[in-house]
């Protein structure tokens, strides 16, 4: 069967010789692999323009955040033809790898960056600005030939995806559903989606060792869609351009309740959906101050962010998070 796919970014390879190129570690563990062109509707990206730090801005990070960036990169440099602003896609623990070490000017995360890596900032004398972008919510998916999963509980989904669950078929989840072994999809360990899903879901534990782990989210998609048994989770954009192939799951918010809550644009927008969050870049101050480049393309993305980020998937913030960020990048700018 063929499956629509995403967004276009480097194979692995690619990446890996990127990452040899540059001395830089972490490119092998991409967070997305072979997706389609996201805004312009193209189903080929350059090598270049994904590799994440070969042009004037360097940019690496999320996968989740990826769609949302490479459609700013791709309007940006239709004003700014001069200038390359291509998006790396490393997984959010895996940009920050990168921006640690000096090597970009934004770092993408589907997460808040983490004490550990705060504190090597500190070390390495960099000092960055917290961009808040957008919305998302983080779906879970079935195959849509799957009629019996009609919600999830959280201590379900912990059944599922926990490391060292006894479940290994649906019957284990509920009784009258079929004893049929489950086919488990997630991101790797770089990613900011495993982060958020093991601290919200998972009580901080791993993701089932039995589970097809992959920083490609089409990967997942197509491991979905291709398995009657399957189930996975991913940002969701990567279902809302798939619903064809998947089936989301609602996520019922606390035990005891029997209604589910499904990923939508209002459920995300109202937080309602449980499984909620912000997406966010991070911006190295320096950059911002000795790089006009930068500057331009950081107001060109808080400007545009949020129509952008609803054309590719995702939810836009409310107004007064874009205005927050303006007056955060004037005050290091003007510093």
């Amino acid at each position: 069967m063929n499956f629509k796919k995403v967004w276009m970014v480097p194979t692995f390879a690619t990446l890996a010789v990127f990452a040899s190129a540059c001395g830089g570690g972490g490119e092998e563990s991409s967070e997305s692999g072979s997706e389609e062109s996201s805004g312009s509707g193209s189903e080929e990206s350059s090598g270049e323009e994904g590799s994440g730090g070969s042009g004037d801005i360097a940019i690496d990070g999320s996968s989740t955040v990826f769609p949302i960036m490479e459609a700013v990169s791709e309007e940006f440099q239709q004003e700014h033809g001069d200038i390359e602003a291509p998006v790396g896609v490393s997984g959010s623990g895996g940009g920050f790898e990168r921006f640690i070490a000096g090597e970009t000017d934004l770092s993408n995360a589907s997460r808040p960056i983490e004490q550990a890596e705060e504190d090597a900032l500190e070390e390495a004398g960099i000092e960055y600005t917290e961009l808040e972008l957008a919305y998302d919510g983080l779906t879970v998916a079935v195959n849509p030939e799957n009629d019996f999963v009609d919600n999830l509980t959280f201590e379900e989904l912990s059944q599922i995806f926990a490391d060292g669950s006894d479940a290994q078929n649906w019957s284990d989840i509920r009784d009258s559903w079929p004893d049929e072994s489950i086919d488990i999809y997630a991101p790797g360990t770089d990613s900011g989606t495993y982060d958020f899903f093991s601290e919200e879901v998972l009580e901080e534990g791993d993701v089932s060792r039995e589970a097809q782990l992959s920083e490609d989210d089409n990967v997942l998609v197509n491991g979905v869609a291709g398995s009657q048994n399957a189930i996975g989770f991913f940002g969701y954009a990567y279902y809302a351009e798939n619903q064809d192939s998947l089936k989301a799951v609602p996520i019922v918010p606390q035990e005891g309740e029997d209604e589910g809550i499904e990923p939508s644009q209002e459920t995300i927008n109202d937080q309602s959906y449980p499984l909620s969050r912000p997406l966010f870049t991070y911006v190295k101050n320096e950059s911002l101050q000795e790089n006009e480049d930068v500057v331009e393309y950081v107001r060109f993305l808080n400007e545009n962010a949020a129509g952008l980020a609803e054309e590719v998937g995702y939810v836009a913030a409310p107004e007064e998070v874009y205005e927050e960020n303006t007056q955060k990048i004037d005050e290091v700018v003007n510093q």
